[in-house]
């Protein structure tokens, strides 16, 4: 790739987002996809990986569950030779399988979760290791302990909390700060034009800690891609077209007058709303990198040069007052809770 190609995707901080603790790439690059059926093959999953180095992006954001670990695999076979190159973040916490001991934030499955995370990514350190989301079941002591010594042992570097409520994140920052443990370098929660519960407490909290802020579901499952026709068809294969539960809760009419709006302001401005919806987040300074998820290499150059687009302050006020005058439907809340946390499950979880 030629040198100005690796410039497209600028980088800011993750970590204490005043001191630039670790450099990430402003667009990162979701593997939910790899290796589920009728998704992403490893063949695909390598091009993507290495159109996304190329474009500037650093960071690969996955988890120990996308497609039962399949995704941890294809990433690293595709890093073979580049690990260097990319920046890891994965996730711990759901369940891969049944019984005792295989979910949650025990020291027990902790430890035993990132073997066999570092076996299947193929690498001895994972850069940003991630609680999937919290488990009401386990104090957070023992969980931020099991994740201090893995830091001690070099094993991770970073450590970060998804689909957390904003007082629990809150509760096991100042718990790590209370027994010297190492903290939450970031938050990750689903954040975008069309989904903003997380303005109300989260994003706050995250500004008064320092705490970097990764959103994910940034397009709204693909709704905010310019991609949805004025009928409401989504393209084939993608994933409003193959999840029949995201497309009943994102595409209704109101949606659909919403993104026509948006689309509208952001063409009388020489761009689409695919590019709003990248701008727009990355217009707030506590978002470090937004996962976005891609199904080629030209979807991996759209979204890289997508961060071009700088909007003011004033810009972003004025399409969030589109929003605030034309709600979303079915946003719902910015964190996403685990019922299997609460009461044992009668069958495995499904692949």
């Amino acid at each position: 790739a030629e040198d100005g190609i690796r410039d497209r995707s600028p980088s800011r901080g993750l970590g204490d987002v005043y001191k630039r603790q670790l450099e990430v790439s402003e667009i990162g690059l979701g593997a939910n996809s790899f290796g589920e059926p009728g998704r992403r093959d490893r063949a695909e999953a390598a091009d993507i990986i290495h159109a996304a180095i190329d474009h500037g992006i650093n960071f690969i954001d996955t988890s120990n569950v996308y497609a039962q670990g399949v995704s941890e695999q294809y990433i690293g076979d595709a890093l073979k030779g580049r690990r260097g190159e990319m920046l890891i973040g994965t996730k711990f916490g759901s369940m891969r399988r049944q019984g005792p001991n295989n979910f949650g934030g025990s020291r027990k499955f902790i430890m035993r979760s990132v073997e066999e995370s570092l076996q299947r990514l193929q690498t001895d350190y994972i850069d940003v290791y991630m609680i999937h989301r919290p488990d009401p079941r386990m104090p957070m002591e023992e969980t931020l302990r099991a994740l201090d010594d893995l830091v001690k042992q070099g094993k991770i570097l970073y450590t970060a909390g998804c689909n957390f409520e904003s007082w629990r994140f809150v509760d096991g920052f100042w718990t790590s700060k209370a027994n010297n443990l190492v903290s939450f370098s970031a938050s990750q929660f689903a954040y975008s034009m069309m989904a903003r519960s997380a303005e109300s407490e989260m994003i706050p909290a995250c500004r008064a800690l320092g705490v970097a802020v990764i959103p994910y579901l940034p397009l709204a499952a693909g709704l905010l891609s310019g991609k949805i026709s004025g009928d409401g068809l989504p393209p084939a294969g993608t994933r409003l077209a193959i999840e029949q539960q995201s497309s009943e809760r994102w595409i209704t009419p109101q949606n659909l007058k919403i993104v026509s709006l948006l689309d509208n302001w952001a063409n009388e401005r020489g761009h689409s709303v695919l590019e709003l919806a990248f701008a727009w987040l990355l217009a707030e300074p506590i978002v470090s990198t937004v996962i976005a998820g891609a199904s080629s290499s030209e979807q991996i150059r759209q979204n890289a040069s997508a961060a071009e687009w700088k909007i003011t302050s004033e810009e972003r006020q004025e399409v969030t007052a589109i929003l605030d005058a034309n709600p979303p439907e079915n946003a719902g809340p910015y964190y996403s809770t685990a019922g299997y946390f609460y009461e044992p499950t009668a069958d495995p979880p499904k692949p």
